[in-house]
């Protein structure tokens, strides 16, 4: 996996404001319901893990994430307590963005120690299983939420960061 630049050290040391994990638990809840609308078989790929509670641990990042497909809500918790799951995915936020939009295969990242996995490891496959077979683009959700004109500036902005980052902001074209 090419290796973008970390997040600046100052930043992940940064303590997180009260409010954070809320709002970003609803931000991204809202995002999450906005997905499963427009595409449900996401979660029907899930089959009877879709009860289960993921715990994504973006290792560089201020805050754990939990989702609860069932419950269509996705939860931001303090690192200090990391809460119940079933099933867990550890790893740099470049590995979940290039995983996500289909830029490194999943199964790589996991054998490459890029991603750990932890608890139900069926659960885990299904997730990854319903995340390659839905092919999101989170640019283009988030440009789709703004909604004219900032739609626009939302997808070049994303394309300057991706450039400068060397993240995977978006799902990148292959030619066949």
């Amino acid at each position: 996996m090419t290796s973008p630049r970390p997040l600046p050290a100052a930043l992940r040391r940064l303590p997180v404001p009260p409010l954070a994990p809320r709002l970003m638990g609803i931000a991204l809840t809202a995002l999450l319901r906005r997905i499963a609308r427009r595409q449900p078989a996401i979660l029907s790929r899930l089959g009877p893990h879709e009860a289960a509670r993921f715990l994504i641990d973006v290792t560089d990042g201020p805050v754990l994430l939990l989702i609860e497909p069932r419950a269509r809500r996705i939860a931001a918790h303090p690192r200090r307590r990391e809460p119940a799951h079933d099933a867990a995915i550890r790893g740099r936020l470049a590995a979940f963005l290039a995983m996500l939009h289909g830029a490194e295969d999943g199964d790589a990242l996991f054998f490459s120690g890029e991603l750990q996995i932890g608890g139900d490891t069926s659960a885990v496959l299904a997730l990854r299983n319903a995340l390659d077979d839905a092919e999101l683009d989170l640019a283009a959700e988030l440009a789709a939420i703004a909604g004219r004109p900032f739609d626009r500036w939302l997808r070049r902005g994303a394309d300057l960061l991706a450039r400068r980052s060397g993240y995977v902001l978006s799902r990148q074209e292959t030619s066949p």
